[in-house]
């Protein structure tokens, strides 16, 4: 059997993301599937800015196995389809961004929310509730400034904390900020190749408990 203490964390750049995390106001762990950089080139050179971690619940490992098990760290890098289960399974997540550069609010919203308005476009999700629920999301960070260091969590499901600053409830955006950072076109290919290679191993033994 898996446990927490069997579990590695992940370090990006400066950046620590543990093995297990429990929300402020929750009870309820989450280990970490994976961790990356995000980053754009810039002149060549690759720079990065956030460091992203994707938290699940334990009983992702077992829902996943049931269709991946078997498969090497390379096959499930390769298959878009492993990434779909993993947005949209039926398990919690919950997203940690954590700056590694100094980002300005309305600087990171402005990507973020392009990539998920042509992803949400792409697929046919994008409606009236879905442009408000953008603005909504560009509203949110108008007046926040992210020092190195600072993080951000992100939950699609209701891996809140007790102090969220903002509740945008739309499903089809939730999947879209996740699709943007593992989906067909990653904001973090490093994040993608870390969820692969620990479940190729997480799926070798789907008894995973994470239990306080």
């Amino acid at each position: 059997m898996a446990t927490a203490q069997s579990i590695a964390g992940v370090k990006v750049e400066f950046l620590e993301f543990p093995a297990v995390v429990t929300p402020p106001g929750s009870t309820k762990s989450y280990f970490l599937g994976g961790a990356g950089a995000r980053g754009i080139t810039i002149d060549g050179e690759f720079v990065k800015f956030t460091g992203i971690g994707v938290y699940l619940e334990e009983k992702a490992v077992s829902s996943l196995a049931a269709k991946w098990n078997g498969k090497s760290a390379a096959q499930l890098l390769d298959s878009l389809d492993f990434y779909r289960d993993i947005i949209q399974g039926p398990f919690e997540k919950l997203i940690r961004g954590s700056k590694i550069r100094t980002l300005d609010g309305p600087e990171y919203v402005r990507k973020v929310s392009e990539n998920c308005v042509a992803h949400m476009k792409s697929v046919g999700t994008y409606s009236d509730a879905e442009e408000k629920a953008i603005q909504e999301f560009r509203h949110a960070f108008k007046d926040q400034h992210f020092p190195p260091g600072s993080t951000l969590y992100f939950s699609k499901d209701e891996t809140i904390p007790e102090h969220e600053h903002t509740v945008i409830d739309n499903k089809a955006l939730s999947e879209a900020v996740l699709e943007t950072m593992i989906g067909e076109i990653p904001v973090s290919p490093a994040l993608k190749e870390s969820l692969a290679t620990r479940f190729c191993e997480f799926m070798k033994d789907d008894n995973l408990c994470i239990a306080n």
